[in-house]
């Protein structure tokens, strides 16, 4: 099997997989309580909350009494219930082969629209996190791999192992509240990736700006982050250390920095190059809702939170179905990533 087979074939698979998500998850909306009909009811009731129907429709629902028949047949199509679910859905997924995801109940526009609009917040976070991730990573799993057993090899597992054990979101609430005007120190903003005066600083202040804002929310998304990637690599290298082809080459006489970058790293890096895709595209969105609404970021996280309490389901179909496809497509480069590192792997044995 060439890689063109392998490829049609998983995307192939892919389709089914995508399908059955969505379907399940628009299933499932349907008895979900409180839906954008009965709260729009509920608004011209001048009352807020959910409901006590299902998702979809207004009947039995308490919140229509005194309100005209026709004024509630208007909502609902306004909102499209109008139509059975099974035409609903049929629509819905005609617009998502073109890749239109419809258009928000609550914000009014275009989904694509909404997510691009949300994308910086979420891509400053995730590229920071990815990058900072492996430059301490795998230089740090290196070292602690070559001085195994030694002092800095127990100290550092130790501040990796805290760091591990502190959620992002605590780490950001006890950084808020030393260095951003909690009770202590006043050092950094409490929100927003720039300040209000950004487009009249220079350059260079432009820079800083921004980098003084990304500095909190940043560390708490790396803290936990690397703990896992430094383990992963110290445990890679010290594996293949104490294999057969490494004692050979250190009795040719080979250097320890030769054995190490010209035989073992490579072998060793075969996990980390094939997480790339997927630790690179999980930065964006792993922990980015709490992150996010800490830090009053206005990202993919938190606007795919409001539109589940909103019951905006264009917005939560929509999200749902790119993040689907992402990480269907993230997957099979992780595989292509595999075979590119370790030409011994074939594609044969990848499709079984």
């Amino acid at each position: 099997m060439n890689i063109w087979s392998y490829i049609l074939k998983r995307v192939l698979l892919m389709l089914p997989t995508l399908f059955g998500v969505v379907a399940i998850t628009f299933a499932v909306i349907q008895f979900v309580p409180g839906g954008p009909v009965e709260q729009a009811l509920l608004e011209m009731k001048g009352r807020s909350g959910g409901g006590e129907a299902s998702g979809g429709g207004a009947s039995g629902y308490r919140g229509r009494q005194g309100i005209d028949e026709q004024r509630i047949e208007e909502i609902k199509k306004l909102y499209g219930f109008d139509k059975p679910p099974l035409e609903r859905f049929g629509q819905m997924l005609k617009g998502f082969a073109t890749f239109d995801l419809g258009q928000s109940f609550y914000h009014h526009a275009d989904v694509w629209t909404l997510v691009k609009s949300k994308l910086p917040v979420s891509i400053t976070i995730g590229l920071w996190t990815f990058f900072l991730t492996y430059l301490i990573s795998v230089p740090l799993g290196i070292a602690k791999a070559v001085r195994e057993g030694s002092r800095f090899d127990s100290l550092s597992s130790v501040v990796v192992l805290v760091g591990y054990s502190i959620p992002g979101f605590v780490l950001g609430v006890f950084l808020l509240v030393v260095f951003g005007g909690g009770s202590f120190l006043q050092w950094f903003p409490l929100r927003g990736l720039t300040s209000d005066n950004w487009a009249t600083l220079s350059w260079f202040g432009k820079i800083t700006d921004y980098l003084w804002h990304i500095a909190l929310p940043v560390t708490a998304s790396v803290a936990g982050a690397f703990a896992v990637t430094t383990m992963l690599t110290k445990n890679t290298f010290l594996e293949e250390i104490r294999k057969q082809y490494v004692l050979t080459a250190r009795a040719k006489g080979l250097s320890e920095r030769k054995v190490l970058y010209k035989h073992v790293f490579r072998n060793a890096l075969i996990p980390l190059v094939t997480g790339f895709p997927a630790a690179f595209i999980g930065a964006f969105f792993a922990g980015s809702l709490l992150i996010e609404t800490l830090f009053s970021l206005d990202g993919l996280g938190l606007l795919s939170y409001e539109s589940v309490i909103r019951r905006d389901y264009p917005v939560v179909m929509g999200t749902l179905y790119l993040f689907t496809l992402i990480g269907l497509v993230v997957k099979l480069l992780g595989d292509l990533c595999y075979v590119w590192a370790d030409p011994r792997v074939q594609f044969e044995s990848l499709s079984k």
